[in-house]
């Protein structure tokens, strides 16, 4: 029998019975794919299983699975540890184990002790391109590393140092994204276990805003506006892209009529990135204040660079004989971003069903790297934690991660065909672009299902367990103060089933033992 994922819900074929409000969800029960996998370990949770009686918790199950999968994904930079980091040009790439880490140790002046943003750089980048916050975490681990041997070993060294600070951030990431939906603690396991977060996790450092953001989501959740806005903030300070989640915020708390709460945030957000920022942004001499250089290195180089690797203006530019400007590119992207944020506020203020937070936020983000001139293998860091929580669906998941996984080995076996010379080791120019059209299209492809989950929120599989946005925070079952178009529908228009009726947006008291999964 077709299952409610693939047909519309009728009253004349009744769904299985909801859990009550208050119980946690099983993925093992409620998702196919979750279940069959769950056959590895002993088969789908039973029916009267004892839970919250041990102290494998499903948050702390969540944490050590996802430290286990970033130690995995160590071992399989293995091959760069020794050699292929330091001797030969393409070696990194056949073997999949390229980092920026190790060669920005010397390259950004750690190894000689220089002072991120203050002291100027020998070579083409005279100064660290990266956001305040990054950059003292770089320096962090520069004081952590043994300053002796040859430079390679220092190299090594900070590597290893860096990577055991970014499993921190990874195990944080998890945890909060199980904790953020209180009734659905396992779909951590969807960040634990994705194969591209291991893989692209020590790529560079974007954990540290990943993991920022996440810890973010969840103050939201738990109604803390201006813990939030400094959680943004700060997440900002080490990366761009959290800022966009203050835009779909913005139209929810509109249609919600939550101002306060917004403003709150925003608040909290400006002052924490101000507090990061100014320290190192104000330079003084004898004419008054000035913007200081070494500070401004992130916003000019983001502006000059040119089109790069993971972009569809890549496969534009390359096939070309008129390859776009980097002024006519940066201007095009801006509106395009633009655009996509007045169809998500369209989408949030005609939507049936006020959109739940974690739907806009992953879309937002989502357009902003879709076109971007850039998308990084590590950029898909950014979206998993979103996508989780945005939908949690096994299936549309691991679509989405065989596409990632496939373009994190496209672009190593391109890097390797450039740098081999004539033997030619690797994947040419065209197969390069068909990796990038599946990592794009995948994104595209998750970006579809979750609009369809919000113009049919009966298909959300966080709303047909009864929710209504767990992630929302005072949204989360909030009236609706303004929405445009036909009157949104009332809490109970949702996939019919048979046994006790539980409301969209009724908030629930959960049992000692489900706060403390």
């Amino acid at each position: 029998m077709p299952s409610a994922e693939m047909t519309p819900a009728s009253r004349h074929e009744p769904e299985p019975v909801r859990p009550a409000a208050a119980e946690p969800v099983q993925p093992t029960r409620e998702d196919e794919v979750a279940a069959a996998g769950s056959e590895l370990i002993g088969g789908p949770l039973g029916r009267h299983a004892l839970l919250g009686t041990s102290w494998w918790t499903p948050v702390r199950v969540v944490a050590l699975v996802a430290i286990g999968m970033f130690a995995l994904g160590l071992v399989q930079k293995a091959p760069c540890y020794n050699g292929a980091w330091f001797f030969g040009a393409s070696s990194q790439y056949t073997h999949a184990c390229y980092s920026d880490i190790p060669h920005l140790y010397q390259g950004r002046g750690f190894a000689d002790d220089l002072v991120p943003y203050f002291d100027k750089l020998p070579g083409d980048m005279d100064y660290l391109e990266y956001p305040v916050l990054t950059g003292v975490f770089m320096e962090v681990a520069s004081w952590l590393t043994p300053h002796s041997g040859s430079i390679q070993h220092q190299e090594k060294w900070y590597w290893f140092v860096n990577a055991g600070m970014l499993m921190v951030c990874a195990a944080v990431i998890a945890v909060c994204v199980a904790r953020t939906h209180r009734r659905r603690p396992w779909d951590g396991l969807l960040v634990a276990l994705a194969p591209a977060f291991a893989l692209t996790a020590t790529i560079n450092w974007d954990l540290l805003a990943v993991a920022l953001t996440a810890a973010a989501m969840l103050m939201w959740a738990r109604g803390r506006a201006l813990a939030f806005g400094v959680l943004l903030g700060l997440a900002t300070a080490a990366k761009l892209y959290p800022v966009v989640l203050l835009g779909p915020l913005l139209v929810l708390c509109w249609r919600a009529g939550k101002w306060r709460e917004f403003f709150k945030a925003a608040a909290g957000a400006v002052v924490a990135w101000l507090v990061v920022n100014l320290p190192v942004m104000l330079t003084h001499d004898a004419t008054g204040f000035h913007i200081r250089e070494g500070w401004a290195k992130f916003y000019t180089f983001s502006k000059e660079r040119g089109v790069d690797f993971g972009s569809f203006w890549l496969i534009w530019a390359q096939n070309s004989s008129n390859p776009p400007t980097t002024g006519f590119v940066n201007n095009a992207a801006m509106v395009l971003v633009v655009l996509c944020f007045l169809g998500i506020a369209a989408l949030t203020f005609t939507a049936p069903r006020r959109p739940r937070f974690a739907q806009l936020a992953f879309l937002m983000v989502a357009a902003f790297v879709l076109t971007n001139k850039v998308y990084s293998p590590q950029y898909v860091l950014w979206l998993v934690p979103l996508a989780v929580l945005a939908r949690p669906k096994w299936r549309d998941f691991l679509i989405w991660q065989a596409c990632e996984v496939a373009y994190f080995l496209g672009i190593w076996m391109y890097l390797a065909y450039t740098t081999s010379g004539d033997a030619h080791k690797g994947l040419p120019t065209q197969g390069y672009h068909w990796a990038i059209a599946v990592h794009l299209l995948g994104t595209l492809y998750l970006c579809a299902v979750v609009v369809r989950d919000i113009l049919m929120p009966e298909r959300d599989v966080v709303r047909r367990s009864g929710d209504d946005d767990p992630s929302g925070g005072v949204l989360d079952g909030a009236e609706d103060a303004f929405a445009l178009g036909a009157a949104p529908r009332p809490p109970q228009h949702t996939a019919h089933f048979e046994g006790a009726h539980v409301d969209w947006g009724r908030p629930e008291k959960l049992s000692h033992r489900d706060r403390s999964l």
